[in-house]
């Protein structure tokens, strides 16, 4: 990453961040439906008539006379700025699609594919070196990033405990450059790191429901996602363009998945009123990421770090008179605010931390809905790039009667 005082320039290459260059890429989303109104909170919500992907153990509370079916799109814009340098990217993307149903009674299943992680960028640097060798340019650019298909089972144990499982194929891969050109015949190298992941995650959730009055439910959540070596080799090709000499170098099983523990908490009063938090935790600290040290490309264990994200979030339906005419009465609106600590170290420094602010709608379409949300992210750090990012998430919940034993007189 690029400090204060060094001369850059950044360039559009259907990037995501700049910062997607370390460790895996940006660490992606993980809620759908009404969840990214509410900036992504969903450890402790249930919903009958709504997937809830981030804790299994809410899959126990789908309707058992429908299927349930969310997919979501996601467009945005992202403003870069270093010294007096800025730039304007824009991306658009597939996001999730997920379904969920009931097998049997107090026993639900979900389904679905989602994202996990995102690489993209393209930016340059400019060193000057001295008259004799003038300035060297080393452009930096790389794409990829992971995903997972999961299947999923929450069992509802007793009335007010429920427990599930996430069981995911995560696979994906990356690959990533730095060209190095200038006046000098030193600096004629090219760097290409590439690595392609197969492996397995698995989550955990539980949640608790607590009547607390006649018209307030308290639902607690928990999550455990396990840790594990994720068994791919990572490869560093370095090519010398003057000579025409190319050097590879493969570090073996150098990536690592991390612990990771999140709790939540949801108030629901008189099902109008929804007021949810969540936090999480990842203990990336310690684990095996590949870099070049003193010429030779090696595991190490000093490149990311231990992160955290907290996030609050708020759902306000104004009736549930069904003989209400005004059709904004009817629709759901949503809002929530988060903050995250870095994953991964800049030279030897945490990484940005992050702000997030979040506004949506669920507009109900006869027994589906219609969610739409708006996100603005900020990224920044002394010395760092200022990555101000505003994100609009589409999706569709179609709630079909699948189930329903229809009577004919």
């Amino acid at each position: 990453m690029l400090a204060a005082g060094t001369a850059s320039v950044l360039a559009q290459g259907g990037a995501t961040s700049p910062y997607s260059q370390f460790g895996l890429g940006i660490l992606a989303d993980q809620s759908q439906g009404a969840s990214r109104g509410m900036n992504g909170v969903g450890i402790a919500l249930r919903n009958s008539i709504q997937v809830n992907a981030q804790n299994p153990a809410s899959y126990s509370s789908v309707d058992s006379l429908t299927m349930l079916i969310d997919a979501g799109v996601t467009g945005q814009l992202s403003h870069f700025k270093e010294n007096d340098v800025r730039l304007n990217t824009s991306s658009a993307s597939f996001d999730y699609a997920v379904a969920s149903f009931r097998a049997f009674r107090n026993f639900g299943v979900a389904l679905g594919v989602l994202p996990f992680s995102n690489i993209g960028y393209e930016f340059s640097t400019i060193n000057h070196l001295d008259d004799e060798n003038g300035s060297v340019t080393s452009t930096y650019s790389g794409s990829g990033g992971l995903h997972q298909v999961f299947l999923g089972f929450g069992w509802r144990v007793l009335k007010p405990l429920s427990v599930g499982v996430n069981a995911s194929y995560l696979w994906g891969d990356y690959s990533k450059s730095v060209v190095t050109s200038g006046n000098s015949q030193l600096h004629a190298i090219t760097k290409s790191y590439s690595a392609e992941i197969q492996s397995y995650k698995l989550d955990f959730g539980v949640q608790w429901m607590q009547s607390l009055s006649r018209q307030d439910m308290l639902t607690l959540g928990a999550t455990v996602g396990l840790g594990h070596k994720l068994g791919a080799d990572a490869v560093c090709t370095t090519s010398n363009t003057t000579n025409g000499t190319s050097t590879p170098e493969t570090v073996t099983d150098a990536f690592e998945l991390p612990m990771s523990y999140g709790v939540g908490a949801a108030l629901n009063h008189r099902n109008q009123l929804l007021l949810a938090a969540d936090a999480r935790v990842q203990k990336w600290g310690g684990k095996s990421f590949p870099e070049i040290r003193n010429g030779k490309y090696v595991s190490s264990d000093q490149l990311l770090c231990d992160n955290m994200n907290l996030s609050v979030g708020v759902d306000w339906l104004p009736t549930l008179d069904p003989y209400n005419r005004h059709f904004l009465s009817h629709m759901h609106y949503r809002a929530g605010v988060g903050y995250a600590t870095p994953y991964y170290k800049i030279n030897g420094q945490d990484g940005p931390k992050e702000l997030t602010v979040s506004l949506g709608f669920g507009m109900p379409l006869g027994r589906s809905t219609l969610n739409v949300s708006g996100q603005w992210a900020r990224r920044s750090a002394t010395n760092y790039i200022l990555d101000n990012t505003f994100r609009v998430t589409i999706g569709f919940t179609f709630n079909e009667r699948w189930f329903a034993k229809w009577k004919v007189d």
